[in-house]
């Protein structure tokens, strides 16, 4: 494998709760700095209930690790000038990456409110970044389209106007056919998106959690993937080969195709991500976290 054919990567973490989620944490965050990825992120939660926590760890990232922290920033829960506050102070401590959303609805609310005095939605915060300074910006896209749209083109209009407002690339979220990526791609083409839409990738470690992460956001689950993981809940031996090897057939189906760079979705652990980064091409460049 040439150099030119080696993918970029980035990798999303959230704020562990607990010291032994921290622990972790930091030992996925050390076995995955060694693959060089472009930045890996930090998420938030829903009504900026994990704030502090996001920016202790993308600061501690930033400070002791080699690698380029990027926050998850949300309208939710903040006024615009409480946001932009937070985003400059970002950037004064050297942190350049940033992943804008809109945001999920608080705990007990039924949907989505903008916070008043605050961004309304995604479009509006790139914007409002911007104004703040000349940050690298990541945005959602939706390959299964987001569950709250309407319809497939008021989604894809709705990501046209984030990238238009100034983000750099829109990450999707998950999916499992490939076909389903490279049709969307090919949409965002024919709407005149020339940004870069990055597939991300979710390793299943297990089944039924992923199956709540995918009706919450709208992903679909195919029945061939419901037949492969079939009477694996408890068996821990085969289940993350099977997972190893769903992930990886469908990176590389995505690599034949020109897609060369991909956001993986950890969800705080190592293994499965590494083992497909190295299917990928990918090596140890000598990092250390």
């Amino acid at each position: 494998m040439t150099e030119q054919s080696i993918p970029n990567v980035s990798f999303e973490f959230f704020p562990p709760n607990s010291p032994k989620m921290e622990e972790t944490l930091w030992a996925s965050v050390k076995r995955l700095a060694p693959l060089a990825p472009r930045f890996v992120s930090v998420t938030y939660g829903a009504d900026g209930s994990t704030r502090d926590r996001t920016h202790r760890i993308v600061s501690r990232i930033s400070q002791e690790t080699s690698l380029t922290g990027a926050p998850h920033l949300t309208c939710v829960g903040a006024t615009r000038a409480e946001v932009q506050k937070i985003a400059r102070q970002y950037w004064n401590s050297g942190i350049r990456q940033i992943v804008a959303l809109r945001g999920d609805p608080p705990k007990g609310a039924d949907h989505y409110e903008p916070h008043p005095g605050g961004y309304e939605y995604a479009a509006d915060l790139v914007a409002g970044l911007r104004e703040v300074a000349d940050f690298d910006i990541s945005v959602a896209a939706y390959p299964d389209v987001h569950p709250e749209a309407p319809d497939a083109k008021f989604d894809l209009d709705n990501l046209k106007r984030k990238l238009d407002a100034g983000a750099n690339r829109a990450i999707t979220q998950f999916f499992f056919d490939a076909d389903t990526f490279l049709r969307f791609r090919d949409q965002c083409v024919a709407a005149g998106i020339a940004a870069p839409i990055v597939p991300g990738v979710l390793p299943i470690n297990k089944f039924a959690q992923m199956l709540r992460f995918a009706n919450m956001c709208g992903a679909k689950v195919p029945d061939w993937l419901h037949e492969r993981f079939a009477g694996l809940d408890d068996d821990d031996t085969t289940r993350p080969l099977i997972a190893a090897t769903t992930a990886i057939e469908l990176v590389t189906r995505l690599q034949r195709e020109g897609v060369q760079d991909f956001h993986f979705y950890t969800l705080n652990r190592a293994e499965l991500t590494y083992a497909i980064c190295y299917a990928l091409g990918l090596r140890p460049h000598g990092a250390e976290a």
